[in-house]
């Protein structure tokens, strides 16, 4: 962030934009049980710089927009800040939540350790991949690909796991790029308050190994292609954010709060992993600021929940995308899928999300790919600039640029007014609206892994 623009947001007292030491200065809107008041506006804008323009005042633009409204998550002095930047925002929600603080250790729950009407803590998401594999033992293998920031740094924290699920075969689920079957990867929470993501893995577990040789659909997927599931990203962002209980804590980062330790009441330490990922590292949609909420981090690829995962991917996956041009593409022949799961935008992404100004390769077949996910689900599909904004540094990104690897963003949200929008709607939703959405697009996805880059709209 310039000089300038620094000076303009501090200005403006909007909530995450300030370094730590503007933020220790600030006005903090607190209560006297610890909480800080946030409220979501609705901002129409007229012009397509105008996200950029919100991100660059380091407001934090949430992943949602409806026609040429965006949103931002700020607090009650919010907006002010954004009238003066030539905006008419309405705020459309307004919430009371605890203060982020260092997460709870590990405390080794079982499979029903939740929070908030049911969604699952980290004790619980890797209690549930063992469960699944000593159930399962001829369909599932957990494995530990790293550690998270604040365990590598000897301050509790978490190991990084894995599950491989397929119907073994000699050579099944090995940490090797040339494996016998096509692999499909899902991940999710990276961005620790989007909960549905961590909920939408978990059933995609449980159904591949529990419909086994009763669907015939999951039967012919299992026995022809490894999946693989990271539920839980961002461990430690995950922890925080369950230590509000039955009133979540927002949040997005990971807990590094080596750059940003004193961010105050408005701000929130940690670096944002989806703009940290080396490559296009820097562009649009990203922050310097250490507090804001897409602070991309002192370098990329900073930080070891990025490197570790990018250390699992090149184990699972050959780097086939030979060019380093942004228009190279990976031959069509290339295998494999992957798809990181965010929210709440209702919306599936294709790279390159760091530019829409320039395509991928591999553009048709992964327009195609998004299209047909698109209307399984009833979202919007698209680069993200095209249809959101721009966002640099992602990790879909990475694993097209450095491995030619199929990947695209879906954005889980409420397309049909259920009342099941936000990051953390009624754990209910979960069951009666996201999964029974998400399944057939997951299914078809998964059975694309084959030969992604052989789909056309002329397929579907």
């Amino acid at each position: 962030m310039t000089t300038a623009a620094a000076a303009m947001v501090l200005a403006l007292t909007a909530l995450t934009p300030m370094s730590p030491s503007a933020l220790a200065r600030a006005p903090q809107k607190t209560h006297a049980s610890g909480e800080r008041t946030v409220v979501v506006y609705r901002v129409p804008t007229h012009d397509r710089r105008d996200a950029q323009k919100l991100i660059s005042a380091g407001y934090d633009l949430i992943e949602r927009r409806q026609g040429d409204d965006l949103f931002v998550m700020g607090d009650p002095s919010t907006a002010s800040g954004l009238r003066r930047l030539g905006f008419s925002p309405t705020a459309v929600e307004t919430m009371h939540k605890p203060l982020a603080h260092q997460p709870r250790a590990a405390r080794a729950g079982g499979v029903d350790d939740t929070y908030d009407g049911g969604y699952h803590t980290v004790d619980a998401h890797y209690a549930h991949l063992d469960q699944v594999a000593a159930q399962h033992p001829d369909m599932a293998k957990v494995v530990t690909y790293g550690k998270s920031w604040l365990k590598q740094n000897g301050r509790g924290g978490r190991d990084l796991k894995a599950i491989c699920i397929t119907k073994m075969k000699q050579g099944d689920c090995q940490l090797n790029p040339q494996a016998p079957k096509p692999r499909f990867f899902l991940m999710s929470q990276i961005h620790a308050r989007e909960l549905t993501t961590g909920e939408v893995s978990w059933r995609w577990i449980d159904t591949l190994t529990d419909d086994y040789g009763k669907d015939p659909d999951i039967t012919a997927l299992m026995d022809s292609t490894e999946m693989w599931v990271v539920p839980i990203t961002n461990p430690d962002g995950v922890d925080i954010v369950a230590q509000g209980g039955d009133n979540p804590i927002l949040q997005r980062k990971n807990a590094d709060d080596s750059k940003g330790g004193s961010c105050g009441v408005n701000g929130q330490v940690g670096v944002d992993l989806n703009r940290n990922a080396g490559t296009h590292w820097g562009g649009e949609g990203t922050s310097s600021e250490p507090c804001s909420e897409i602070y991309l981090g002192p370098a990329a690829d900073s930080e070891p929940e990025n490197t570790a995962l990018e250390g699992l991917f090149r184990q699972l996956y050959p780097a086939v995308r030979t060019g380093t041009g942004d228009s190279d593409p990976a031959p069509v022949t290339a295998k494999g899928l992957m798809i990181s799961l965010h929210s709440d935008a209702s919306m599936v992404l294709l790279p390159w999300e760091a530019d829409h100004t320039i395509h991928t390769g591999n553009d048709a077949a992964l327009r195609a790919l998004a299209g047909r996910l698109g209307s399984l689900t009833g979202y919007q599909s698209g680069q993200a600039g095209e249809i959101l904004y721009d966002a640099s540094g992602g990790t879909d990104d990475w694993t097209y640029d450095k491995l030619g690897l199929a990947s695209l963003t879906i954005e889980i949200g409420d397309s049909d007014g259920r009342n099941c929008s936000g990051f953390t709607p009624a754990f209910s939703c979960q069951d009666s609206y996201f999964w029974p959405k998400m399944k057939p697009a997951l299914l078809y996805a998964a059975k694309q892994a084959a030969a992604p880059y052989r789909t056309t709209a002329k397929n579907h």
